[in-house]
């Protein structure tokens, strides 16, 4: 009897640990199955119906992958997804090497703008260049002053040159790391048998830091297929399947989208087809390092230092002219949508007379997805990293599928999805919350997930074996100790909650518009100005959450990647 009753309180505490944190991972997968599950499934469904009689049909399929329109769309789709992966390995595998093995002067400066130019929306970058290289764009017009016709921004050259200087910096940050990280003996014992340089960076350093350079480019080639608002403002006739599928929704609304649903899951295969290329080449080859005799930064000299550090400058000025643009164009006085050549602050002040809901919209929608992603983040990741079973391990591979689904794809289940009674959405706020937050959730999950795997689980178990329920042990013992990487988490996903465009371009109404579709109009329309002061608010909105993030994390450009 004396044996047995120690064992009653912790037996108790079991049964309570075992009952709490079952119901919430139950009220995870209802939120995952709710929100990404059904939404994806029924667009799966609706792609295989015949839009006039209902019934079952491979007909949408057929005519996507061989009637001519579309076989153009998805060839420029791979084409810009390929130019836009090339480019930014050609930009950020160079600058991470001369960063990671030389004493390159500003080197924090280079990662920072590296960073912001990540964490901007991707529409800027386009609309951008288009106010220095358009048809009447400043440079496009020096230039033509001198007699010189430069080529036109607008199609496919113009679209890799906005994705390779927007993506660039996920190959550069993970392979800046990675190179900071190998065995120099292997480089050094390539050297002393009479290796290159070069020879040695292709036969060696490259192998040892393929997974990172390869998860850059892969990301940078799912972005450059998904993303939506590019192609539509400096594409003009250039095609890609978001802004087909784009269109043909809107054409099909009122009846069964089937056409915009097929071209949608052409768009996830191609995402998942380059995710799985890219496991099954790691899966051949082992990719491994010590770990030890890491790597020492050597100075720079001659006309080779000098070479180094203006490509690095390049790129750094490169990638931070949408920013000095938008910056600069932001206070140019405008009368109406055109600049008068004097400074001024009329853009601004048509946003705060003409736009303030519009603002409103943004921070509220950003910010209540983020306290949703804040809240669940944190419940999601001690499941996943605490529960080592099966069922919480499918639950952290599902929630990757947002990183390879396109918005355009998200938004159309949703409104396949939210469209009757009971859980009629459309037109409302609450469906642009939902589809940010679903989305942005992996970003809230890896960062907490990232902090919580570094905290011991005596620390949190002590507290239930003292009588604590884990509820409270939780709440008080481990989320104070996890607040820097859930800060950090939360951070994140504002910054690309506010700048969400692709998602919410199908689902918003006039009273629910957001600061990145109004740009998008802006542009469209001409509306420069008043373009560049609400991308302005947005850059600034995002660099002081970089700032933050630079604050709370050990690694700075870890963070990000």
């Amino acid at each position: 009897m004396s044996e047995a009753t120690p064992s009653a309180p912790l037996r108790r505490n079991r049964l309570a640990s075992l009952s709490f944190w079952d119901a919430v991972f139950a009220l995870c997968v209802l939120i995952v199955c709710v929100l990404l599950i059904l939404p994806l499934t029924k667009v799966l469904y609706v792609g295989f119906l015949d839009p006039e009689t209902g019934a079952f049909t491979l007909n949408n399929y057929i005519e996507v992958l061989t009637r001519r329109y579309y076989v153009g769309a998805l060839q420029n789709t791979l084409l810009v997804g390929a130019g836009g992966m090339l480019g930014a390995c050609l930009i950020g595998v160079p600058l991470a090497y001369f960063v990671a093995r030389y004493h390159v002067t500003g080197r924090n400066l280079i990662s920072t703008v590296a960073v912001l130019a990540l964490v901007s929306p991707p529409f800027i970058g386009a609309y951008s260049w288009i106010l220095l290289l358009g048809n009447n764009g400043a440079i496009t017009r020096a230039f033509r002053d001198l007699g010189v016709h430069l080529p036109s921004i607008y199609g496919t050259a113009g679209i890799i040159l906005v994705f390779s200087l927007k993506f660039f910096p996920f190959v550069y940050l993970m392979t800046e790391g990675a190179l900071r990280a190998i065995n120099r003996s292997y480089e050094e014992a390539a050297a002393n048998l009479g290796c290159s340089p070069v020879k040695s960076f292709f036969a060696i350093t490259l192998p040892l830091v393929f997974p990172a350079v390869s998860s850059g480019a892969i990301l940078a080639f799912v972005l450059s297929i998904a993303d939506f608002g590019t192609p539509a403002i400096i594409g003009r006739n250039f095609r890609t399947l978001s802004t087909i599928a784009y269109n043909q929704y809107t054409a099909e609304m009122g009846g069964t989208p089937s056409t915009a649903v097929a071209i949608s899951m052409v768009m996830i295969a191609i995402s998942m087809a380059a995710v799985f290329l890219q496991r099954f080449i790691l899966a051949k080859r082992r990719y491994a390092g010590s770990f030890t005799n890491l790597p020492i930064k050597k100075p720079l000299h001659g006309l080779f230092g000098a070479g180094v550090h203006a490509f690095c400058y390049l790129v750094v000025v490169l990638a931070a002219v949408p920013m000095v643009v938008v910056f600069y164009t932001s206070i140019l006085a405008t009368n109406g949508p055109v600049f008068t050549g004097e400074f001024g602050f009329s853009s601004y002040a048509r946003v705060w007379n003409e736009l303030p809901n519009v603002v409103g919209n943004s921070f509220l929608f950003a910010t209540a997805a983020v306290a949703m992603i804040t809240l669940a983040s944190a419940f999601i990741s001690y499941l996943v990293v605490r529960r080592e079973t099966l069922a919480a391990s499918v639950l952290d591979s599902v929630l990757m599928v947002p990183y390879v689904v396109p918005g355009v794809v998200m938004a159309i289940g949703f409104a396949l999805t939210f469209n009757r009674a009971p859980v009629d959405l459309i037109g409302t706020a609450f469906i642009i919350i939902l589809i940010v937050f679903i989305r942005r959730l992996p970003y809230g999950v890896r960062s907490t997930s990232s902090i919580l795997r570094q905290i011991k689980p005596s620390i949190e178990e002590a507290a239930v074996n003292l009588g604590s329920p884990p509820a409270k042990a939780f709440l008080k013992v481990t989320v104070p100790i996890m607040l820097p990487g859930i800060i950090v988490g939360a951070m994140m996903s504002f910054i690309t909650a506010i700048n969400e465009l692709s998602s919410t371009l199908l689902l918003y109404t006039g009273s629910t518009a957001t600061m990145p579709i109004k740009i998008y109009s802006a542009v469209l329309d001409g509306e420069f100005g008043l373009a560049a002061a609400l991308s302005t608010i947005l850059l600034v909105s995002s660099g002081i959450c970089v700032f933050i993030v630079f604050r709370l994390s050990e690694s700075r450009e870890g963070a990000f990647v």
